[in-house]
């Protein structure tokens, strides 16, 4: 008597089915240090969205007379050394890590964990993709972001490139190990048993319960994606003046700390914000997962 693939393959690891794990997920969003995080990525992004219709001015506009002024009515947080309004830049300034936050470390997890997937079912593929992402890992992203920079030329597409080559190995490691470890499960074994297709199983057991460890190392990555952006704008090799982004903006403050103490305090506390706010998502997602 033969038994239905789709019966054997029903139980997922920690869930019963998926409609149970969305609803694990939004519990644990909705409660401690989830809710925390949600809170402070969502101001961030309603921030980031309305910037325009929030902002006094326009993000190049030099306001005469207004060299170095510190935080007031009229200037939530001064101005900046050219007569720039620094809350007006922060807000476009967010735009800018918004988009290559959420558009290239998705992109990365989809790339790496495609990349991880097919190479786990060929044994030579997975041999030379793996000596491939110890040759990226081998790079501090740094120094990975100076040497796309000298072919790429610096600007917002270079960041993401870059966001998105240091995070395929990290993806596709990840999901390697997973798809590795629920291939050998018993009801994955007896689905191939009774003749279920390699493809077959990769779509129906190993993708879907291989996800979970995923969506926890995406929240740390966003998180990473932003330090990676600040810390190539502060060199100089991120955004392009004149547009402004937070990382750039952090740096013009250290430069005129002296003069204008408050410069930078806005761009840090919306970096500290998406950090952490990202950091508790991921801490949250963790615990969910162990427990």
């Amino acid at each position: 008597m033969s038994a239905d693939p789709a019966l054997l393959g029903s139980r997922r690891l920690g869930a019963a089915n998926p409609a149970t794990g969305r609803h694990e997920l939004r519990t644990t969003l909705r409660h401690g240090r989830g809710l925390v995080g949600v809170v402070l990525v969502g101001v961030v992004v309603v921030l980031g969205l309305f910037g325009p219709l929030l902002a006094p001015y326009s993000p190049t506009q030099q306001l005469i007379g207004l060299n170095l002024v510190g935080p007031g009515p009229g200037h939530w947080l001064g101005t900046d050394q050219v007569n720039r309004d620094i809350a007006t830049r922060t807000l476009y300034g967010i735009r800018v890590d918004l988009v290559v936050v959420f558009l290239a470390v998705p992109a990365g997890a989809l790339l790496g964990g495609f990349v991880g997937l097919v190479s786990s079912l060929v044994d030579v593929a997975d041999v030379v993709t793996q000596r491939v992402f110890d040759l990226v890992l081998a790079f501090p992203t740094l120094i990975l972001a100076i040497a796309l920079t000298a072919f790429m030329g610096p600007g917002v597409t270079t960041v993401a490139v870059v966001i998105i080559v240091s995070e395929i190995p990290v993806f596709g490691r990840q999901i390697r190990t997973s798809a590795r470890l629920v291939r050998e499960l018993p009801y994955v074994e007896s689905a191939r048993v009774i003749g279920a297709g390699q493809w077959w199983l990769m779509r129906r057991h190993i993708l879907p319960n291989s996800m979970e460890p995923l969506i926890v190392q995406l929240a740390l990555s966003m998180s990473v994606a932003v330090f990676i952006e600040g810390a190539m704008s502060f060199l100089g090799i991120g955004v392009r003046p004149p547009h402004p982004s937070l990382g750039s903006l952090i740096k013009d403050g250290t430069r005129n700390i002296y003069d204008s103490p408050f410069f930078a305090v806005g761009p840090l506390a919306v970096v500290v914000a998406l950090v952490l706010g990202f950091l508790l998502i991921a801490q949250a997602l963790s615990r969910a997962r162990v427990a």
